[in-house]
């Protein structure tokens, strides 16, 4: 091979190197906005009942990547919602037998509060969200241990969630709560209950794979024509007359009566329309976005999406397209409406119905 054939295979490879990682860097760029735009990372739904949801898929359906995040729990039937237990025989704190693996930690004498901070410590760094109840023999109640402070407890029931949108929880962390749970259990000469975990591993890996195959957002575009940008201080209020409000992360949120995130309005162009710089930025697009796992009622937000961005593609001389560019008609989308029926009709097959505290936890 000559010098010269040799260059070019080097600077052909270069380009396809430079081609992949400038890919990488947008899509965890993305990434990183979507779950911003729709608060994934608030805390625990049971406790925060305020919503957040997840990741970018266009127009077309094609499943979303995952933006799973791990909590833990035992597998039990597959069922109904959450188990709540009754105050005076189980934890006020709501466990889900399907995604939550629950351990019990049973004295005749209060724990010492030495061990519950190391219980609390090292179930922290399993890296996986948990909750613990703690009985209180006194008021005969059980309460939240990291709302209720320090008191007599002599039991807890310990729960970490076994899949989210960061995967499902692995052997290692598994293993890590349950010597935590057990550690505890002997510092405070109590005993430790610690459910089957080649079980639960199995039964995390199967409901993380359901997960994955309808974890999707849709998205559309308003982007505007050749030498055109549309005006901050226009798109502000044509949003906020379609029901958004824009947020002080610079995204547009339309929220339910009880807070949730329905539907965001974001920057096409990296820039976020921050509210007080929002009337001097212009740009050239706009995008839509509808969590569709994390919505409820979601054929009507789905609806709602459209006709939201078809009107602000009317009034801002711009076209409604995906993220290809391809003009978006009234053919796909009602293709695209007939594959989110059919990813909520899976859903509520399998007990997970969109945008209930199960969904909600799951995918966060």
């Amino acid at each position: 091979m000559s010098d010269l054939q040799l260059s070019l295979v080097v600077v052909g490879l270069l380009v396809v190197a430079g081609v992949y990682l400038a890919n990488w860097i947008q899509e965890r760029r993305f990434r990183r906005r979507l779950g911003e735009a729709f608060d994934s990372n608030r805390g625990d739904v049971l406790r925060d009942p305020a919503p957040a949801p997840p990741l970018r898929v266009e127009p077309q359906i094609t499943g979303a990547a995952s933006v799973r995040a791990d909590e833990a729990g035992a597998p039990g039937p597959r069922g109904g919602e959450a188990v709540p237990a009754a105050a005076a025989s189980g934890p006020l704190t709501e466990f889900d037998s399907l995604i939550d693996y629950v351990a019990q930690i049973d004295g005749n004498t209060p724990l010492p509060e030495r061990a519950l901070d190391e219980l609390i410590a090292r179930t922290t760094a399993c890296g996986k969200p948990y909750r613990i109840a703690a009985f209180n023999p006194h008021s005969g109640q059980w309460s939240d241990l990291s709302r209720a402070g320090r008191g007599a407890y002599t039991k807890l029931r310990v729960a970490v969630q076994l899949v989210n949108r960061s995967g499902s929880i692995t052997p290692a962390q598994l293993s890590m709560f349950c010597d935590a749970v057990r550690h505890c259990a002997e510092q405070s000469a109590a005993t430790a209950s610690c459910p089957e975990t080649l079980a639960a591993l199995e039964a995390a890996r199967e409901l993380d794979a359901f997960c994955a195959e309808v974890d999707i957002a849709i998205g559309a575009n308003v982007v505007a024509g050749e030498d055109r940008a549309f005006p901050g201080a226009e798109i502000r209020v044509l949003a906020e007359g379609a029901g958004f409000r824009l947020e002080p992360d610079g995204v547009f949120r339309l929220r339910d009566d009880q807070r949730r995130t329905l539907l965001t309005l974001d920057n096409h162009e990296p820039a976020p329309f921050l509210p007080e710089k929002i009337k001097n930025l212009a740009t050239r697009g706009l995008t839509l976005m509808l969590d569709v796992p994390r919505v409820p009622d979601g054929l009507k937000v789905l609806d709602r999406m459209f006709d939201a961005g078809a009107h602000l593609a009317q009034a801002l001389g711009g076209s409604l397209v995906d993220d290809n560019r391809v003009l978006l008609s009234a053919a796909g989308i009602a293709r695209i409406r007939q594959q989110v029926a059919g990813i909520y009709a899976r859903m509520e097959a399998r007990g997970v119905g969109a945008g209930s505290v199960r969904a909600l936890r799951l995918f966060s």
